[in-house]
């Protein structure tokens, strides 16, 4: 396995028990479409949440969040239409979010953006 996709499995468990931690209900990691993937779906209350996870050990090539741009969130909603026709969820509340996780020695901080779209 290379190191960024330790760092990004490293990243998703990290926003995983921080999201249960906030009382999130895990629905499903690594949702597989024929457009892309998407790493975390969560229920909040009564809204579905799409979650986005970027996770680095430095800021040197810009913020994680400036990688979900227009292709990725185009492709993002493709994956989530499908997932939410494939589970039968057109008429629920969903959100978009992007959690950016930044890990480096022995601190880890995260930073949860809500409603990108």
């Amino acid at each position: 396995m290379y190191i960024k996709h330790i760092l990004g499995k490293l990243g998703e468990d990290l926003v995983e028990k921080y999201l249960i931690d906030k009382n999130y209900k895990i629905i499903e990691r690594n949702f597989r479409g024929s457009k892309g993937e998407i790493d975390i779906i969560a229920k909040d209350k009564d809204e579905y949440i799409f979650i986005e996870v970027k996770t680095r050990s430095s800021v040197i090539c810009g913020r994680p969040s400036e990688a979900v741009n227009k292709l990725k969130k185009k492709h993002l909603i493709q994956t989530i239409k499908y997932y939410l026709y494939l589970n039968k969820l057109e008429d629920k509340n969903i959100r978009i979010d992007v959690i950016e996780v930044y890990i480096s020695k022995n601190n880890v901080w995260i930073n949860h953006i809500k409603q990108i779209i």
